[in-house]
């Protein structure tokens, strides 16, 4: 299915927009993207533009009171305090947030990360044993700790006490600490219930302070990386701590990010995409293949030399991370090749010996997105232990498949979209038919991928005003993501290689304006599309800056001819997917997806007299339009040539490649094994 998406537009209330930007004195423009983020109220939408203040009490939090009394406490008797973190970005900054901070009020504390290929997430007994030897009286864990029943009684009988702090869901059963800080206990009053481990972290150094503006001015570029790195929603509070993180990262970045930014030529200015693109990637791939510490130690730094030096250090892991993601994908797709009967999968579980579980869960993002399906990625190690990591799509809990798996597994976790599991490696051939079933079961027409659109505009509404609009809803990220047009209906009328051949940008035309939009990572050979072409594309605005004078840029997100929907493709793949797996197809009736004799003749001779195709699917569906009204049927057809032997096809991504074979008589296309299928 490759990177279709089901295009969605979102629930948009015109009449309460209009009386927003009535009641504001906003541009209606503004109002319906408002409205489209479900903001139709003066106050909401006041809070929202402004951001607001800081108004979450850090004492709504259940234990908050507890949490500072203890730690005053040690501070008062100088205890030896430790922190302990998780090698993730938001755990790293989480910890040099109150590292750093009770370092500076005169504590005798240290910290602690535990290492990916070592001691694995969350507190354990071994640790906790030496931190006991080492004399450490006080534990606070940040981003981390909520399900630790097992290590605070373990902590309590060494003699430890124990503040927690963490944004994970609670199970039923608390740990026993002094303090259990985190904003998804049920008692928990605070307002904001998305923070992240170091969100959960800086409320607890203001409440330790006092003084959240205070903290605010001296931490915000940490809770901005920690928050936009763990993807959590950019609405309330959060909105706020990552706008004047940002503010902080521009204007007075604190020396490692400074230099890390440096290091990894990124632009000056910070954005929340660039900022997740350039920042949080670095900091995570010291803790993904080594230790994390390095980070922590760079974000602590303040010599110069000492910061450029683990600058290059993370920027060099970094690097190695992507070879190593490069190098895995080559074999992924070696195993897929042998095995492409799991492509038609509901849930794709592979298994490679010896794949990093540093990367496995970036791996499985690209899968997914490459697929449009959930997948689990697994590792196999020397000893017959299979590590996994999985990514699914909205709409299919990737938890809730892999429990109903759990006589299979040795242990699981996670949520909705992310999950992870261990298992025997002769449990996973029945592993990916226990999924597979629940997936049948649960879920017999599979979501998919969506891409959300704010509304459709004409080209003629686009200038720089609304560029400045939209930069009113800045910071973008979860919760808020950046806006999404429909440009429909558009006519091609010119297409220009840029970029010494690496991207495109295409005219697109209609109400007599012309507008130029760029196509990044986009060959001309890849391109499905010619002039004369009418096509809907989802785009999205910035502004360009060009030896001082502003302009609007226009990006691509996605396009497509404008006589198929995405809708049409995606079903037709289903089809297609549940034929191959002997199934009835999910979408049509099976007599309406068998190709008739004429149908296969138009098609074989299309692509004789092009000596064969290679590009997306969907241009084959278009010059064929007339000829299949049913895309699946196209699919259908090609599969029949190719199971008669006069076509040999392959689909990789988004790439359909057919080449013709030498024929060799009359091939009986009723006789070939889909035929049949369909027919009976």
């Amino acid at each position: 299915m490759g990177k279709m998406r089901r295009w969605v537009f979102s629930p948009l209330d015109k009449a309460a927009a209009a009386a927003l930007a009535e009641e504001c004195g906003i541009s209606p423009f503004l109002s319906l993207l408002l409205a489209a983020r479900g903001i139709t109220t003066a106050e909401e939408a006041e809070q929202f533009l402004g951001c607001g203040e800081l108004t979450d009490d850090p004492f709504a939090f259940a234990d908050m009171d507890a949490a500072v009394y203890r730690i005053q406490q040690a501070l008062d008797n100088h205890e030896k305090m430790m922190v302990f973190g998780d090698y993730d970005a938001d755990g790293v900054t989480a910890t040099v947030l109150l590292y750093s901070y009770l370092r500076d009020k005169g504590a005798d504390v240290d910290f602690r990360l535990p290492r990916r290929d070592g001691e694995g997430y969350g507190l354990h007994r071994s640790e906790l044993e030496e931190m006991a030897a080492a004399g450490t009286s006080l534990i606070i864990t940040v981003d981390n700790g909520i399900t630790a029943v097992e290590e605070a009684a373990t902590a309590k009988a060494l003699g430890m006490d124990m503040v927690i702090t963490d944004h994970h869901m609670p199970q039923d059963r608390l740990p026993e600490a002094v303090a259990v800080v985190d904003p998804h206990r049920p008692d928990c009053e605070s307002q904001c219930k998305e923070y992240a481990g170091v969100g959960v972290a800086f409320k607890l150094v203001c409440a330790l302070e006092g003084d959240s503006d205070t903290v605010l001015e001296q931490y915000s570029d940490l809770v901005a990386i920690g928050t936009l790195a763990d993807v959590m929603s950019l609405r309330g509070e959060n909105r706020l701590l990552v706008k004047r993180g940002l503010q902080k990262l521009n204007q007075n970045p604190r020396l490692g990010l400074e230099k890390l930014l440096e290091v990894a030529g990124g632009n000056k200015k910070q954005t929340s995409t660039s900022a997740v693109f350039t920042l949080a990637p670095r900091i995570n791939a010291a803790g993904r293949m080594g230790d994390p510490t390095l980070a922590t130690s760079l974000l602590l730094s303040t010599d110069a030399a000492e910061a450029e030096r683990l600058a290059e250090q993370i920027n060099q892991i970094n690097t190695d991370r992507q070879k190593s993601e490069s190098d895995i994908l080559v074999e992924l797709d070696r195993v897929l090749e042998e095995h492409p009967e799991w492509l038609y999968d509901r849930v794709l579980v592979v298994a490679g010996h010896g794949w990093h579980n540093g990367v496995i869960g970036i791996l499985a993002a690209r899968l997914l997105e490459r697929t449009g399906k959930p997948c689990i990625l697994l590792s196999v190690d020397e000893y017959g232990h299979a590590k996994g990591s999985g990514r699914s799509i909205s709409g299919f809990s990737l938890l809730n498949a892999i429990t109903a798996c759990a006589p299979l597994l040795d242990n699981f976790g996670g949520h909705e979209l992310a999950a992870g599991v261990g298992l025997r490696a002769e449990n996973i051939d029945a592993f990916r038919r226990c999924i597979n079933e629940y997936a049948a079961a649960q879920y017999p027409i599979a979501p998919v991928p969506t891409l959300t659109l704010d509304f459709k505009l004409s080209p003629t509404q686009i200038d720089l005003d609304k560029i400045d609009q939209l930069e009113r809803l800045e910071p973008f990220g979860s919760g808020n993501p950046q806006p999404v047009f429909g440009l429909y209906n558009m006519k091609i009328t010119g297409i220009t290689p840029v970029g010494a051949g690496k991207h495109l940008r295409l005219n697109l035309s209609r109400d007599q304006v012309t507008l130029p939009v760029m196509w990044f990572r986009t060959t001309p050979e890849e391109c499905p599309f010619a002039v004369g072409d009418t096509v809907n594309a989802a785009v999205t605005f910035d502004r360009n800056e060009f030896r001082g004078v502003a302009s609007v840029s226009t990006q691509i997100k996605e396009i497509a001819f404008a006589d198929i929907e995405p809708d049409e493709q995606i079903a037709a793949y289903q089809d297609m997917d549940a034929l191959a797996r002997g199934e009835a197809p999910l979408h049509l009736p099976a007599s309406a997806l068998a190709p008739s004799r004429d149908q296969c003749a138009v098609l074989y001779k299309y692509l004789r007299a092009g000596g064969g195709f290679a590009g997306r699917a969907d241009k084959l569906m278009h010059a064929l339009r007339t000829t299949f009204p049913h895309p699946a049927t196209l699919l259908c057809a090609l599969t029949v040539l190719q199971q008669a032997k006069l076509l040999a096809v392959c689909e990789d991504d988004t790439v359909l490649t057919v080449s013709l074979l030498p024929a060799t008589g009359k091939a009986d296309l009723e006789a070939m094994p889909l035929m049949r299928q369909l027919k009976n």
